[in-house]
């Protein structure tokens, strides 16, 4: 892979955004709505014992804003392909010197610079505002956790968006899989009291891999070999995603 397309490409997707200021809001403030409002009147509402530490949900729900965040953003990078459909110049970027492979991950390029930010400042935020403790031994995994966990959503949505010729059937498809992924998931609670058959399809879902280590990475909840199962399972997921998306890509010819 070279470097020079991807940076490319990287140019362009934030050039298209800093002309879009709903886009950045969206990506980067809008999950800070859920934390403030959802997370502040839940933190008053309730409080709860998870994997052996109790904690405040604010604390608890940290993860969920940031890997909630991460799903938006490669949703809306997704959504890009259709934009450029409409305008043409989708299939004129295809005719560059540049490999397909080198196309996608230059989006993920961008994709993981909004998600990094987006991170910064709400991890900052919430430890200045809502008081939670963040584990700052746990950086290097969080930064990890992010760009890849927003890498692999980016590609699995880019296999139905380069799949799908309507925009309309594109978003159906990603409401259902807000509807699915999230709420079936442990980005808003505990699995372990929830009943059994949630808890198989919460534990088979990759938001809940992807959102059980970012809480380790900024909380420590959790134990560190079901963490590792669960990155590892995470980037197997991220791998396959890519390997469809970019076969996907290679049929638009």
């Amino acid at each position: 892979m070279r470097l020079d397309p991807m940076i490319a490409v990287l140019n362009r997707e934030m050039r298209i955004r800093a002309t879009n200021v709903t886009f950045i809001f969206w990506d980067v403030l809008y999950p800070l709505a859920y934390l403030v409002v959802f997370g502040v009147a839940m933190t008053r509402a309730m409080s709860f014992t998870g994997a052996g530490l109790t904690t405040d949900y604010n604390s608890f729900f940290l993860a969920g804003v940031l890997g909630m965040a991460g799903f938006a953003i490669a949703s809306n990078t997704a959504w890009s392909f259709f934009m450029d459909r409409d305008n043409g110049i989708f299939y004129e970027m295809l005719t560059y010197p540049m490999s397909r492979g080198e196309y996608l991950l230059g989006k993920v390029l961008f994709n993981v610079a909004v998600a990094l930010v987006q991170a910064f400042i709400t991890v900052l935020l919430a430890a200045l505002l809502l008081g939670v403790n963040v584990t700052l031994s746990h950086l290097p995994l969080l930064i990890g956790a992010v760009a890849i966990g927003t890498a692999g959503w980016f590609f699995f949505y880019a296999i139905f968006a380069l799949r799908i010729r309507r925009n309309d059937a594109f978003n159906t498809v990603t409401s259902v899989f807000y509807f699915v992924f999230l709420f079936a998931s442990s980005m808003f609670y505990p699995l372990e009291p929830l009943p059994r058959l949630f808890q198989l399809f919460g534990y088979a879902n990759p938001i809940t891999w992807h959102v059980d280590v970012l809480r380790y990475a900024t909380i420590g909840l959790g134990d560190p070999r079901t963490i590792a199962l669960e990155a590892v399972a995470f980037i197997l997921f991220g791998l396959v995603a890519f390997a469809l998306a970019l076969r996907a890509l290679r049929n638009q010819e």
